[in-house]
This record gives C-alpha cells, structure tokens and sequence, in this order.
C-alpha cells in the first residue's frame, strides 16, 4: 500500500489530517518482473559476450547496455555518440561501418563484421546487427547488437592457417605425384628416341652407309616420338572438359549464385563487394557451370589479392555489362597489391603462379573455357592499385525476360549484404 499525507488548517486554526492511501501491489509486481529482466538480460549478454544499443539516426542519440561500455571499452555511463563509435573501429574497417551507415539512411536492417582497435593497442573482432523499427510518429529508430567475437576469429585464423599449411602439402604431394608420372610415361620413348639416334648415326657412319637399317630405325623413333606426344595429350585431357553450347544462361544470374557461395568468406576477410548488373541483359549461349567456374576463380583470386592490405578500403567490384558487338562483359576488379606489367603476359599461363601456394592453373583453365565459347579472357592493371579481369562472351539468341530486375543490381557481403587476381 502506499499513502500520502499532508497537514490542513480548519477555519479555527486546528490542523486536520487529509491523505490518500491506495493499492500499489501491481506496480511493484511490474517493477519486480522488470528488474527480473534487466538482471536476466545482462546475464545473458554476458555469457554471449554481446551488448544492445539504441540508435535514432536523425537525433545521434544512441542509449547502450552496460556491456556495450565494456565491448568498446567506453567509461560506464559516459555519453555515447557515432564518432565516438567510429573512432574505436579500426582503420582498416571504418569502410565497412560508413557502408552500413548509408544504407541506414534508407531504414534498412543492418549486419556488419569489422575490428576495433581500443587503447593500448588491443584488437575486437565483433559482429553488429540491428533491425530498423519507427514510432508512433514515424521516427527511425535502430535496435540492434553488438557481439564480441575475437576468439571464434582468432580460432577460425588458426584453423584456416592449418588448413592452408595442409592444403599446400597436399599440392606440393600432389604435384610431386604429378610429376613423377610425367617423368615415368616420357622417360621410356625419350629414352628411345635417344638411343635410335645413336643407331642412326652409327649406321650412317658405316662404310658402306647401311641405309635400309638406317629407315628402319628412324621409323622407330617417328614411333616413340608419337608414344610421347599421346603421354602429353592425355595430361592435357585431365584439366580439359568439353563444351556443350546448348543452354541459355543469365550471366547476372549465374554470378550471383558465386557470389552467394562466397558471402561467408567474403564477409570473413572484411571486404565489401558491389554488384553492378544492367537488367534485361541478353542471355548467352554455353555451359553455366562452367562460366560459373570462371567467375570462381575470379572472384577468389580476387580476395587473395587483398590478403596483407590494411591502409584502404577492401572492395570487390562485378560488373556486367554489354560489350562492344554482340557480346556481354563480366569484369572483377579490386583493390589489392596488382601486378608488374612485365608479368601480363604470363598471368594466363600454365603453372605460372606469383602465391606460393598455387599451382598456376585457375586462369589458364579460365581461358580454355572462355575461348571455347568463342569470348576472350584478359588482364588490366587499375592506375591507382589493384587490377581488373574480364571476360567477354557472345550473346545468345534468347533473352532474359525477367524485368523485376531491371536497373542496377546491388549486393554488400561485409557491410550489409548486398579485379583482382593473382594467379
């Protein structure tokens, strides 16, 4: 119960008691349940290592869990802003959370990865999440989180360095393999072709030249040399696949399905990508999953190029758009270290690589196939850094008619989802 009091004076001057006593029993079982809340809400945030906020983008005003303070490493109960938020992001990935805050501006839900970079040096890995709501007067308003998650990075950065370490045993094992194969099958009609030179030699040198033993022998060698030719066609029958031009693909289509098979890593190394796609494009004629496995190599190439670059943003840009002719143009461009131009001419070539752990055969087998659909796959280093690789191919006789995607395709993998290769 709760009662309130206040001493009145009668006309006489006596005092006479006035008060009000009423029922509060539901609003301290509210209280009790709300404060039941809180203690189970900062509970949970500090076993998921995770903290709210608040947000309205037109006032900046940005109300925070005690846990936030700590993620960031903020004074508890110090006033919040997005400078404040921005200035403990770290360089590398301010990018990242500047892209999210644009598509704020349009009220979309937002979903970020990106580092901090606290006092002393320390590093965060975390990850934000914020779903866009408005009030009963249609005001923009963010309610979202903010996970700390540096040891699952830190632990998936030792996995992956394990599994890079093993993957190139395995190359190296198998290219060993390889190898020794190739030295088996050659050796013996080069070993032949070598020794019949000798007997013809040695048979012309005779007096009289014995001329008939002579042909016989060179036949011989005709033969193994023919023996060594069939070893190098079946090797180059291994990396080759034939072309069954009889589909009509949506290019667009087909590089956003890659593209969604790589939004995890994408997101993982920190790099924004950008899909730019004029709608109604024509289809071409060809092999999807082939064209598809051009796009692959592109686009992972694409983000080794950026591994170690840390003094700008990380992007990915796609571009599809129709080429000179009858033809369409898919180009991937980055941001990362490039190439020499003295090195142009051979990024294309067979088990030429400048990573230690390649193999040299992605942008080779690339053009194999893009030439077998009558296009041409080339290399162009940007003016500023990084470098750009496209490919064009013929259009076919259908068309895509689905309108809905007309305009300019957009997705964002690293900020809100939705060139640049090294050989």
């Amino acid at each position: 119960m709760e009662t309130h009091a206040a001493p009145l004076r009668s006309s006489d001057g006596s005092i006479v008691q006035l008060g009000v006593t009423r029922d509060i029993t539901a609003r301290k079982q509210a209280d009790e349940q709300l404060r039941k809340s809180a203690a189970l809400m900062a509970k949970v945030e500090q076993l998921s290592l995770s903290g709210s906020f608040c947000w309205r983008p037109s006032s900046g005003g940005i109300t925070c869990s005690d846990q936030l303070y700590r993620i960031y490493g903020i004074e508890p109960g110090a006033r919040i802003t997005m400078d404040i938020v921005t200035a403990r992001v770290h360089p590398g990935d301010r990018h990242i959370v500047y892209n999210a805050l644009e598509q704020a501006q349009a009220g979309k839900d937002l979903e970020c990865d990106y580092r901090l970079l606290l006092p002393g040096g320390f590093i965060k890995y975390v990850r934000m999440q914020a779903h866009a709501t408005y009030d009963s007067q249609g005001r923009l308003d963010y309610i979202g989180a903010v996970q700390d998650v540096t040891e699952r990075r830190q632990s998936e950065e030792a996995l992956d360095g394990l599994r890079a370490e093993l993957a190139h045993v395995s190359r190296v094992n198998g290219l060993g393999a390889l190898t020794a194969s190739i030295a088996h099958e050659i050796n013996q009609p080069l070993a032949g072709i070598m020794t019949n030179a000798r007997i013809v030699l040695r048979l012309l040198g005779t007096d009289p030249p014995n001329v008939e033993g002579a042909l016989e022998t060179a036949r011989r060698t005709i033969r193994d040399g023919h023996r060594a030719s069939e070893v190098v066609t079946r090797l180059r029958a291994i990396f080759r696949k034939e072309v069954v031009m009889t589909d009509a693909v949506d290019l667009r289509e087909a590089a956003c399905e890659v593209i969604e098979l790589l939004r995890t890593e994408i997101r993982r190394k920190q790099i924004v990508l950008q899909l730019k796609a004029l709608g109604d494009l024509p289809a071409v004629t060809g092999d999807k999953v082939q064209l598809q496995q051009v796009v692959l190599n592109l686009l992972l190439n694409a983000v080794e190029a950026m591994q170690g670059v840390g003094d700008r943003p990380r992007r990915i840009l796609v571009e599809i758009e129709r080429d000179d002719g009858d033809l369409i143009r898919l180009a991937v461009t980055d941001s990362g270290a490039g190439f020499e131009p003295e090195h142009a001419a051979r990024l294309f070539d067979a088990f030429y690589t400048t990573k230690r752990e390649g193999m040299g055969i992605g942008l080779s087998v690339s053009r194999y196939i893009i030439e077998r659909h009558g296009g041409r796959l080339w290399a162009t280093s940007n003016k500023r850094f990084g470098a750009t690789f496209s490919f064009s191919v013929p259009c076919g006789t259908g068309r895509v008619l689905d309108h809905a995607r007309s305009g300019i395709g957009y997705q964002q993998a690293g900020a809100e989802t939705e060139a640049a290769a090294r050989n």
